[in-house]
């Protein structure tokens, strides 16, 4: 089959479009014929050499796919050779075909393409189990989520305005963002480059701050966003763009009785994963459905065009998700 494989850890010129042996399931596994796959922050941080694929996982890219169910392994009881389906794997997806473990799969609405699946398990169930579970953000509370525009942050705005429709919602983004993530339902939106979204926070709110907060830049953020979190706020984070060390004041930590939550998806136990994707498809799967949510396409590529995927995320100029069709 064709894949995407690493030459080495760098830049997109790491990429290269080769000739792999075609996996076979495994027990618990199913076989997918890939129809489309998206790119995704980690797999930006796994082509840089800081992101290995967990032990077992395959070492080709690619956190999601959407397609056809070509064979199964042994075990296996929910699927059939030809169900469209679309799955969280931990690493294969850059591929023609690829491994899922058979409770890591969902299947794909009518209502629904391919290219529309492949946007689902990362950024949504990411933003599902960070915002909802871990958060416990509800009814009337607000919540700040930072990199508007982005995969996770544009189905966190959504994923808000369906499962939680009082919640206040502030957004950071760049000034070409604004007012697409305005017509998608956030409340307040700061450009980050010109804004301190700590002050603005503490004025619209009259000094009272957020409930929860979706970080995926770290460090650099670290005391703004604790300055920005109401007593008995959450701040989850998810990711360490802008750095891994920060002093913080934990006087105000223990004043404010905030907390400070970390999480990843990829290296969650196999058990862990397919509790939290069976809890996404009973709570927001019926939302794809009906068309409440839609998934937002930024672009497509070719899978043998991966390289320029990777640089159109990059740039940061992607508003929702960029699809690779093998």
């Amino acid at each position: 089959m064709k894949a995407i494989t690493l030459t080495g850890f760098g830049d997109t010129d790491m990429l290269q479009y080769s000739d792999v042996e075609t996996p076979a399931p495994a027990e618990g596994q199913i076989l997918i014929q890939v129809q489309a796959t998206s790119v995704n922050r980690p797999d930006i941080i796994q082509r840089q050499g800081n992101y290995p694929a967990p032990p077992g996982d395959s070492e080709i890219l690619g956190l999601e796919v959407a397609g056809i169910v070509e064979s199964v392994g042994l075990g296996t009881s929910i699927y059939k050779k030809g169900d469209r389906v679309f799955a969280l794997v931990g690493g294969g997806g850059y591929a023609e075909y690829a491994v899922a473990l058979e409770s890591h799969c969902m299947r794909i609405p009518d209502s629904l393409s391919f290219e529309q699946a492949a946007c689902i398990c990362e950024t949504y169930i990411t933003a599902y189990l960070n915002l909802f579970k871990l958060g416990e953000l509800q009814g009337k509370q607000s919540v700040l989520i930072h990199g508007g525009g982005g995969g996770v942050a544009t189905a966190a705005i959504q994923l808000c305005r369906a499962l939680s429709p009082e919640t206040e919602i502030f957004v950071t983004a760049s000034a070409s963002k604004i007012d697409r993530i305005k017509q998608q339902g956030a409340n307040h939106v700061f450009d980050y480059r010109e804004q301190d979204f700590a002050t603005e926070i503490k004025l619209l709110t009259k000094k009272r701050g957020v409930d929860v907060i979706l970080d995926h830049i770290g460090a650099k953020y670290l005391e703004s966003n604790l300055k920005s979190l109401a007593v008995y706020g959450r701040l989850v984070l998810i990711g360490v763009m802008g750095g891994i060390k920060a002093e913080v004041n934990l006087a105000m930590v223990m004043v404010k009785r905030q907390q400070i939550i970390g999480s990843v998806l990829r290296s969650r136990s196999i058990i862990e994963k397919a509790t939290i994707i069976r809890q996404f498809e009973t709570t927001v799967m019926p939302l794809f459905a009906s068309g409440a949510i839609e998934p937002l396409i930024e672009a497509k590529y070719p899978l043998s065009e991966a390289s320029k995927a990777h640089q159109l995320m990059e740039k940061g100029g992607h508003f929702g998700k960029i699809v690779l069709l093998p």
